[in-house]
């Protein structure tokens, strides 16, 4: 059985075992925890050593802090790191539209299995591994309104701030929102001075001009900043259009709009449809130098840290 069939295998396990726990630090941590040791047995191995008390040695640092035990185990060279060290300044951005708490949850569903509950997740394995890294982190919401900005900090203190932040976030406002991206990132944009890692969670669901939305994307790049953008989709019935054939009413959830249609008159237009908005938007992206990663609710949590490993990897 190939090695990344078993550690897909075993970091599933790990969703399963928490779906039933509530506190969100504990789930996130569940997560990274299972991770790091699926990691042991992946093409990922090495990076592992990274989380905690070490970083790669670079060529031309000075050898007094190689830790040469570790180096003896894994035959790579890496340093120690010492509590005053930040390497990395990391701001995500959550997208809390109306649309982002679609599907409504059944009953005794995990909560990551909508969007915002996956991308608040998500979010906190994210913080998790920062603060395992001792790297400081910052975070915006918004939906129509800019609803929360903290700067990036490293301190528990901080990271506790964010945590109840994120909470509450899973609580649905009754009053529908719409999505307002194009201003807020711009607005975001300009609050980031110091060159960080800049983390989007969105359903990308925005009316108006796609080209006026990527250069919102693109302003998140001034400064050299690297941009990495989830998009977040429930892919069972947005991707696939998982319906069966009786009437149904589909609305709008951030207008109200309203229309009575039976699926499989519309399966197909509708799949082609939505292939080729994903295409463009990979397309788009690819050419401004944007990480373009599509995640599906409740399943890519491996996707979303190995696309952070290497993507870090990759911003010296």
């Amino acid at each position: 059985m190939p090695i990344w069939y078993l550690w897909k295998m075993k970091i599933e396990s790990q969703i399963e075992k928490i779906s039933s726990f509530q506190h969100l630090e504990l789930l996130a941590n569940q997560v990274v925890e299972g991770f790091i040791s699926g990691m042991h047995k992946s093409p990922f191995h090495g990076f592992s050593a990274e989380f905690a008390e070490h970083k790669t040695y670079n060529s031309g640092e000075s050898t007094k802090h190689i830790d040469w035990k570790l180096f003896a185990k894994t035959d790579r060279l890496y340093t120690k790191r010492f509590e005053e060290e930040t390497n990395l300044r990391c701001h995500l951005i959550i997208d809390n539209s109306t649309s982002m708490h679609y599907p409504k949850l059944e009953k005794g569903e995990p909560f990551f299995y909508n969007k915002i509950g996956f991308s608040v997740l998500a979010s906190a394995v994210l913080m998790n591994l920062l603060k395992k890294q001792r790297d400081a982190v910052g975070m915006s919401i918004y939906s129509d309104s800019y609803e929360y900005y903290a700067p990036e900090k490293g301190s528990d203190r901080h990271h506790r701030m964010l945590l109840s932040k994120l909470e509450g976030l899973l609580e649905r406002d009754q009053n529908p929102k719409q999505t307002d991206t194009i201003t807020f990132l711009h607005q975001i944009a300009e609050k980031m001075h110091r060159r960080s890692m800049i983390i989007l969670f969105t359903d990308m669901f925005q009316r108006g001009d796609e080209q006026r939305l990527f250069n919102a994307l693109q302003h998140l790049k001034h400064d050299k900043h690297k941009v990495v953008l989830f998009h977040v989709v429930d892919a069972k019935t947005e991707i696939g259009f998982d319906f069966d054939n009786a009437p149904r009413k589909f609305i709008d959830l951030e207008t109200g709009e309203e229309v009575n249609i039976f699926a499989d008159n519309v399966k197909q237009t509708y799949e082609k449809s939505v292939e080729a908005y994903f295409k463009k938007l990979a397309q788009t992206c690819a050419q401004n130098k944007i990480k373009y990663v599509p995640v599906n609710v409740g399943a890519d949590f491996e996707k979303i840290l190995t696309t952070y490993l290497v993507e870090k990897q990759s911003f010296g």
